[in-house]
């Protein structure tokens, strides 16, 4: 057993790289839109959510195709290298939640 090496292709990479990907295009602006109880706040800021689209999109394939075959292999089964790549999705996306939550309460 190999461990997987630094960036390359696993399904756990690709699982990683779309939840990435799709919420890192909402994470920043989200609670903006929570705080100010309207749904179009969720494209104010198409820019950053952009950026946040990219950096996650990178991130998540990175984290994920690390996560998911380690823990594919300690489950025995594919669909744990599938729920590694989400979770090492989820952290970009949770980070940048955590930042945009930041920005907006005051303090």
């Amino acid at each position: 057993m190999r461990n997987p090496r630094f960036g390359e292709s696993n399904l756990g990479a690709v699982a990683g790289a779309v939840v990435g990907a799709i919420g890192g295009l909402f994470a920043l602006s989200l609670p903006r839109a929570v705080i100010g109880r309207d749904v179009g706040l969720l494209l104010a800021t198409s820019l950053l959510n952009f950026v946040c689209w990219l950096i996650s999109g990178v991130a998540g394939w990175l984290m994920g195709g690390q996560l998911g075959p380690r823990l594919g292999r300690a489950m025995r089964a594919q669909r744990g290298e599938i729920v590694g790549g989400v979770l090492g999705g989820l952290v970009p996306v949770v980070l940048f939640a955590l930042l945009g939550w930041y920005l907006m309460t005051p303090g």
